[in-house]
């Protein structure tokens, strides 16, 4: 079975192997309406968002955070110092001048007004009290913005879900996001890892999981090519621009959606040689990185697993 909707700004695709048809579609909706009660707390589009409120209260005093929002950015904080600040939700400050949406102008934002703002992101100045149900942004004009993560953490609640209501074969796909469970047709699930420069919806690699998750950052989804360099949506917090790092994809497969969801960010905005020696410091953790120089890079778990069907289309920028 399957169904699919838009959530969070992306299609939402569910997958179940089963006979169960009534009782596969009352969980897909239980999933459906999990994403959209966790887009209500966590989008900065929503007014009364509870990401809304943190922004709005910014170094002017705590406000009520629920148990979710709380989680997310103690898990975004984690993830945070693992890359050295690479990933920063607080990059949220930024969204309004670089601009990738579909009626985006290719225009690329005054940079002085840029730098103006670059002191506002911090990750530290994040203060999340459990005991008080409180979050905090200490300084005055600081933006939190979860896009970077929240797909992730709402494709763990998806799992829960299924799980608790004895589904055991199914996928769900957010965006770039997904996570796989048992088999399909009593066989792991075969996924596929975009091509950057290739057309759209094409793969040049392919894997077998199963209990798994898989996560891809890439700069070819939010972007556009200007005088000869390609701009896209993974802004790095040192410079204020689109990452140039080195990495073209990055692809995270670990057991968490959410860990998976950020730090396939965090690692694409460290590189390739910074990114892939934290990943390989981290517990149950694998990476495949297609490099600015089209070089495909994996940990050493991935030998024999990953098939590379063809090399990612070459590409000057």
């Amino acid at each position: 079975m399957q169904r699919a909707r838009v959530s969070m700004g992306s299609e939402l695709r569910l997958s179940a192997w089963t006979a169960n048809e009534p009782a596969a579609t009352d969980a897909f909706d239980a999933v459906f309406t999990e994403f959209d009660r966790l887009d209500g707390l966590m989008s900065v589009w929503k007014p009364g968002s509870e990401i809304v409120r943190l922004n709005e209260a910014a170094g002017d005093h705590p406000v009520a955070a629920g148990a979710d929002l709380r989680r997310i950015l103690q898990i975004a904080a984690q993830i945070s110092e693992w890359t050295g600040g690479k990933f920063d939700v607080t990059f949220g400050v930024l969204s309004g001048l670089w601009k990738f949406d579909h009626d985006q102008d290719n225009r690329v934002p005054d940079m002085n007004a840029v730098r103006r703002l670059m002191p506002l992101i911090d990750y530290r100045s994040i203060v999340v009290d459990d005991a008080a149900g409180t979050a905090f942004l200490e300084k005055k004009g600081m933006r939190a913005h979860l896009g970077g993560i929240g797909k992730g953490y709402a494709i763990d609640r998806g799992i829960e879900i299924l799980h608790a209501r004895g589904f055991n074969d199914f996928m769900i796909q957010a965006g770039g996001d997904l996570y796989v469970s048992g088999l399909k047709d009593g066989r792991p699930w075969r996924l596929g890892i975009q091509d950057p420069r290739g057309p759209g919806g094409t793969s040049f690699a392919t894997i077998d999981l199963t209990n798994a998750t898989f996560s891809t950052s890439g700069d070819y989804e939010r972007s556009f090519v200007k005088d000869g360099r390609r701009y896209h949506h993974i802004i790095d917090p040192a410079t204020g621009e689109p990452s140039q790092a080195g990495c073209r994809s990055v692809t995270i497969i670990t057991g968490s959606a959410v860990m998976a969801d950020g730090l396939s960010t965090g690692v694409f905005l460290l590189g390739p040689e910074k990114g892939m020696a934290l990943v390989q410091r981290l517990p149950g953790v694998d990476a495949v990185i297609v490099t600015s120089k089209n070089e495909v890079l994996m940990t050493p778990r991935l030998n024999g697993r990953l098939t590379v069907q063809a090399p990612p289309t070459d590409a000057p920028f």
